[in-house]
């Protein structure tokens, strides 16, 4: 059997129902509902051709041209099918459900699958995903400086049972010109907003939900703008770390980067470091000075940081002094002030 189901209401099934993406790899890369499988009708360059047969000649004989390049495919369809859903129940969507889900659709219908297919396909998903940042969210923001241990405590505070949305770990950076720490692969600006949107449909609208302070940029992927306009309204609980402290923390987690890339990503920021804070910060980087390369753009990041705070309405800003010794010390201490601030 097929049923037809709207994407709000295919998110909020109580038993999760595998969903199949049945787009080219090459749309599924650029960006998918988190979670989905991808089980492509076509390759990328058949795709093409059968678009171009559409536009050229016609609806009729592009689908004559799809059932011929699909023809051997079928069973291979229904094998991938099975091995994602065993239970024989799934979800299906293409671009805007048009003719490659229906076709798959009848499929696996046909084969006995009870199949759940979107309406209005991916492109549906993706109109839904921009409506989530327009919500209003009850957000409240860890702030510091950089080297305070902003990331560490938030999710101290989501192992204490705290509801958390980690930008950070969701736009695959740590918010620097350092951010990738040479390991970490950004996601499409498109599948960033995906997986935002996806997590704050998760949350209890009635609690509240800590993000960490950051730009509109994280790397190279942009918060939402209606979202970030909401995160510099809200309140910000400012943690503050002694200078020592984050200078040794910082020189232990960039101490195991390669120089080379260190040295790139320092080069980068040159027109705001000045030519010679510059050279002084490359040259400790190579001499393994790892204290002095962070103190030189330590002056940068906090200089940056300080514009963006005054920005900020002061009785907004809430100032907490951490040892940032002890993450579950420092996360209970940003607890209390915040219950401390509803009094």
């Amino acid at each position: 059997m097929i049923r037809s189901i709207a994407i709000q209401d295919f998110l909020s099934m109580q038993e999760p129902v595998p969903l199949i993406d049945v787009r080219t790899p090459a749309e599924f890369a650029q960006g998918k509902v988190p979670g989905a499988f991808n089980i492509p009708i076509f390759t990328n360059d058949e795709r093409v051709q059968v678009g171009t047969t559409y536009k050229q000649i016609g609806r009729e004989q592009a689908i004559l041209l799809g059932f011929d390049l699909t023809g051997n495919k079928w069973s291979g369809f229904i094998k991938q099918a099975l091995e994602i859903a065993p239970g024989k129940k799934i979800a299906l969507h293409c671009w805007r459900g048009g003719m490659r889900s229906g076709a798959m659709a009848w499929a696996f219908d046909l084969y006995g699958f009870e199949v759940y297919l979107i309406s209005g396909g991916y492109k549906n998903y993706r109109r839904w995903a921009l409506e989530q940042f327009k919500k209003s969210y009850p957000l409240t923001v860890l702030g510091g400086m950089t080297g305070s241990g902003k990331t560490r405590i938030l999710q101290q505070l989501q192992a204490m049972g705290e509801q958390v949305i980690d930008l950070e770990a969701l736009a695959q950076h740590q918010g620097s010109s350092y951010g990738t720490m040479n390991k970490m692969v950004q996601p499409t600006q498109e599948q960033f907003e995906n997986n935002l949107a996806l997590q704050l449909h998760l949350l209890n609208p009635e609690r509240p939900v800590w993000v960490e302070d950051e730009s509109l940029t994280i790397g190279k992927r942009c918060i939402p703008k209606t979202f970030w306009d909401q995160m510099r309204t809200a309140c910000l609980f400012k943690v503050e770390v002694p200078l020592n402290h984050r200078i040794t923390t910082l020189a232990q987690e960039y101490g195991e980067l390669d120089k080379d890339f260190l040295v790139e990503c320092t080069e980068r920021i040159w027109k705001r470091l000045g030519p010679e804070q510059t050279r002084n910060a490359i040259n400790a980087i190579r001499e393994n000075r790892m204290e002095d390369f962070v103190s030189y753009v330590l002056a940068y990041y906090d200089k940056t940081y300080t514009t963006g705070l005054n920005k900020r309405k002061p009785e907004s800003i809430i100032s907490i002094r951490v040892n940032g010794k002890d993450i579950a010390a420092d996360a209970a201490s940003v607890l209390a002030a915040k219950h401390h601030s509803k009094n």
